[in-house]
């Protein structure tokens, strides 16, 4: 069992689509937001314990895990992280959260960017794992980032190009991802538990394919341009960065320096390992976050 007995699993219907989620724990509210290509089962090494000092409530993005997985809409909007912080914002005021503490990883900690933005009267503190700002990133386009990050320009090509590969071997290309990011001086087993890679492969179907390549075209899109219009309105909430000594991020940006432009009040560290910081060093990270989320 990778999440403790206390942990109810549940789904919250919103307009257009449902939200699943686990939610156990007691205290101020803490919002944990998985990456690509995982679910919220990112979180199973971290959330038991985290859950004796908060309420934690882990969801699963709209297009990932068992929550709903629309055809992506021609603007790629309903992809935008502009809704998919509006879907998170939704979630934990259902379940009676005005003000939470919010950590996000990969694709979660661009959710986490725009819930500082968009709704920063909610925020009481938040951390983001392994990324520098999307808008940084493409706009800094280089040999170097298109070939470490081949995925953002990959995973945006139309005419279903990359669902129509991903879909011929999905096993391989997300055991690929989980490989490649992470710190290959330690064996795949060692970081990842067999549960919780069943867990990403069973709900990396046709739709998933599909809605996690929506949620790629949207960031190079709508949600640029959403981060163009905002990109002199520095986030006031206390931010925590984390990212991987050994990974992508830590060897081409000084992500403190970077994240100093976008935000007022910014701390942070790296941890030894690579991108997938929740599993491959989840005493770490649990320690950085109660220090943090006092």
């Amino acid at each position: 069992m990778l999440f403790s007995d206390i942990f109810k699993e549940d789904k919250l219907r919103l307009e257009d689509i449902t939200i699943n989620y686990k939610h156990a724990g007691v205290g101020k509210a803490l919002l944990l937001i998985h990456g690509y290509p995982q679910t919220h089962t990112m979180w199973h090494k971290v959330a038991n314990e985290l859950s004796k000092f908060y309420y934690v409530i882990c969801p699963d993005l709209r297009g990932y895990g068992d929550s709903s997985k629309p055809k992506g809409l021609e603007n790629h909007q309903n992809y935008s992280k502009k809704t998919m912080a509006k879907d998170m914002i939704e979630l934990m005021k259902y379940l009676g959260f005005d003000e939470f503490f919010v950590a996000g990883h990969d694709r979660g900690a661009r959710v986490t960017h725009r819930l500082c933005l968009d709704y920063p009267e909610n925020i009481l503190k938040a951390c983001v794992m392994d990324i520098a700002p999307t808008y940084h990133m493409f706009q800094n386009t280089d040999q170097n980032f298109a070939t470490g990050y081949y995925h953002w320009f990959f995973l945006i090509q139309p005419d279903k190009l990359p669902e129509t590969m991903i879909g011929q071997n999905p096993t391989y290309y997300l055991k690929e991802k989980l490989k490649r990011w992470s710190d290959k001086a330690i064996s795949f087993e060692n970081k990842f538990d067999k549960e919780a890679i069943k867990e990403y492969i069973r709900c990396f179907d046709k739709d998933s394919i599909h809605a996690t390549c929506e949620d790629y075209r949207a960031a190079a899109s709508i949600d640029m341009s959403d981060d163009e219009k905002d990109r002199y309105k520095k986030i006031d909430t206390p931010l925590l960065v984390l990212w991987g000594e050994k990974g992508f991020v830590n060897r081409t940006y000084e992500v403190l320096e970077v994240w100093k432009d976008y935000a007022i009040d910014v701390q942070g560290k790296t941890l030894k390992c690579g991108h997938f910081l929740p599993e491959e060093k989840p005493k770490e990270v649990i320690k950085e976050l109660k220090n943090f989320f006092l």
